[in-house]
């Protein structure tokens, strides 16, 4: 097996390679309709990644992708699994290609949102459509006695 290159990108402006006794590759049987090989061909494959003990990530980049990936996390472990094609070659660069993909996006620094105020319009609008509610809740009250 190769080492997993991640291309440069934001947040990683030379790219990135993690060697590829870092990643584990795990091979089993596909699920679904099959033919007279679906009991003897291993084509789907679950690449992971210990996110935690890697040495291709720097302490920074490793907390931003540990933060970003999350939800995706068994422990720090990123797995990621290819079962679209009946090759098990095609479903390994698959695979690959989907972690580099991941990686790449989980580096990539969060845009800062910079505050602004409303515009002028906004805030007319806004009120004026609270003095149209008020009006209606208003006028749904009992007249008067008089």
């Amino acid at each position: 097996m190769d080492d997993l290159v991640v291309p440069a990108g934001p947040g990683i402006p030379k790219g990135l390679v993690v060697p590829a006794k870092d990643l584990v590759e795990q091979f089993t049987h596909a699920s679904g309709p099959g033919g007279q090989g679906v009991n003897t061909t291993d084509s789907r494959v679950q690449l992971s990644l210990d996110l935690g003990a890697t040495a291709a990530l720097t302490e920074t980049q490793r907390h931003r992708v540990l933060r970003n990936l999350e939800q995706r996390l068994s422990e720090t472990t990123l797995t990621v699994t290819a079962s679209e094609h009946r090759s098990q070659l095609r479903n390994r660069k698959a695979a690959r290609q989907r972690l580099a993909s991941m990686l790449r996006d989980a580096l990539a620094p969060q845009p800062v949102r910079r505050k602004t105020k409303p515009t002028r319009g906004s805030q007319r609008r806004r009120l004026a459509a609270k003095r149209q509610r008020a009006e209606i809740k208003q006028n749904r009250k009992r007249p008067p006695m008089d």
